[in-house]
């Protein structure tokens, strides 16, 4: 009988539990939407409980499609990363809201950090920039608001999500995060094995308070009996950009993959050692196997696809997602509008937590369309910025292999090629995070003997989109877009 692997994907709007076949093919999900809180202007928190039980119920029903736990090889995790869960060891809830990685609170203790001239040192340490997004600071303000945060004292346990997840799902047996995730949380070393003392000293957090630091493919703990009807390996974990990367056959130096999600993560393998950015972009841990590193550069856009969720959600422009294609094809061209989408700041390769969102341009001409297309082109815009800034770090792309839900969009892919004149490929199956998950815990579990091997069998077809548009309309577009930026 065929051995499925088990993959959590916990994102940021919704998680969510698929099954994959042993060649790498979907047979089967579930998933639940959660709820957004947005207690102040800047502010983004999520439930963790809420997290828990709606993965609970997404796994459930995967462990029931496949015939029972035993049916299932191991367990795959990939989650949002950055954002931070505080939990009490002892009653094993959580100890407040998690403060997600788009939140913005904690943009002024990183401008005083930055003032006294620590940023130099963090990013040798960590590959990272004093920025909110990371999870240092937002633990610290934990610390410094929630008086029930550092009440708890010994029995306080901090993490990302995917640490969270593994200490549910093993019963408070684990308390794991692999190294792709904490690379992301400003308090470990790209070369460490283990937590920075230093870096921990200075915002003021307990390593004893910190998860382990495992590999991102092999033993990492097991399910607790009484959840599914028997106990279920955990064998792979990664941060959704690494797992994106991986599921993307990305493993090798120079290969570059871009992920349309709630923001766009673009990721270029840079190989066993780690490459340090002069233009601000990060350096981060693409895998950890038998305690060895693979690195990958980074630039992270904060607002893609959460765009499209405000402008159907908040501004009612449009009624769904895929709507937008066909009102960017319905207009001829933006109509002299730009948008730049800084509802959360600016990310790489601007970091400017203080940007907010500008549309312009616009005149008793403009329509829907053009504003919706406007937003469409501004996630070339936005990947065109990173691509000359990889460049001027000595990395050039050849090809860019997209994922991620807004990726299914044909005109999307189609701009993103010409406008970065570059051939853009993607997958027949677009939900790469997933995928990447399923290779880690299928060479965790013995399946595959190692990442090369689960690429070969479980990747499956692509579609390339090839560059046709002239020079001269490019100029014109890009342009216009520095104009807009250099008014945010």
């Amino acid at each position: 009988m065929t051995q499925y692997v088990l993959v959590i994907d916990e994102g940021t709007t919704s998680t969510r539990a698929m099954l994959f076949d042993e060649a790498g093919a979907p047979v089967a999900s579930a998933q639940h939407g959660l709820t957004q809180h947005y207690p102040a202007p800047g502010w983004v928190e999520h439930d963790a409980s809420e997290i828990w039980d709606r993965t609970l119920m997404a796994i459930q029903a995967m462990v029931e499609r496949a015939g029972g736990a035993d049916q299932i090889a191991a367990i795959g995790i990939t989650n949002q990363r950055e954002t931070v869960v505080a939990w009490d060891r002892e009653t094993d809830e959580p100890i407040g809201n998690a403060i997600v990685w788009q939140d913005r609170r904690t943009a002024d203790r990183c401008a005083e950090l930055r003032g006294a001239g620590h940023e130099a040192s963090i990013q040798a340490k960590t590959g990272l920039l004093l920025d909110p997004y990371f999870s240092a600071s937002k633990m610290e303000w934990m610390l410094e608001h929630r008086p029930e945060v550092r009440a708890a004292g010994a029995r306080l346990a901090f993490g990302t999500i995917d640490s969270w997840l593994i200490w549910k799902l093993t019963g408070g047996a684990v308390h794991a995060t692999d190294a792709s995730n904490a690379s992301r949380t400003m308090l470990m070393t790209l070369d460490g094995p283990g937590w920075d003392e230093e870096l921990c000293g200075l915002f003021g957090i307990e390593p004893a308070s910190l998860p382990q630091i495992v590999d991102c493919a092999g033993e990492i703990g097991r399910t607790d009996p009484a959840l599914f009807g028997g106990s279920i390996p955990i064998r792979g974990s990664a941060g959704d950009q690494q797992a994106a990367t991986i599921g993307q056959g990305c493993l090798g130096v120079g290969e570059t993959k871009a992920t349309f999600g709630t923001g766009a993560f673009i990721l270029t393998n840079s190989g066993g050692r780690p490459l340090h950015s002069t233009n601000r972009m990060l350096t981060t841990v693409l895998c950890q196997q038998a305690g060895q590193r693979s690195y990958a550069l980074e630039g992270s856009v904060f607002v893609a696809g959460s765009l499209f969720q405000w402008l159907r959600d908040s501004i009612g422009l449009i009624v769904s997602a895929p709507e937008s294609e066909w009102l960017a094809r319905s207009v001829a061209d933006n109509g002299g509008v730009y948008m730049v989408p800084a509802l959360a700041g600016l990310g790489a390769p601007h970091w400017r937590a203080d940007a907010r969102a500008l549309i312009c341009g616009m005149s008793f001409a403009t329509t829907r369309a053009h504003i919706v297309r406007a937003a469409l082109e501004a996630q070339a815009h936005q990947a065109h910025d990173l691509m000359e800034a990889f460049g001027a770090d000595g990395v050039r792309w050849e090809e860019l292999r997209i994922d991620g839900g807004m990726a299914a969009n044909n005109w999307l892919a189609q701009d993103l090629a010409d406008m970065l004149n570059l051939p853009v490929e993607r997958p027949e199956f677009v939900e790469t995070t997933a995928l990447g998950a399923a290779m880690l815990a299928a060479v965790g579990a013995g399946i595959h003997p190692d990442l090369e091997a689960a690429t070969q069998k479980m990747r499956g077809k692509v579609t390339r989109f090839e560059p046709s548009m002239s020079e001269e309309m490019r100029a014109i577009r890009l342009a216009g877009w520095k104009e807009a930026m250099s008014r945010v």
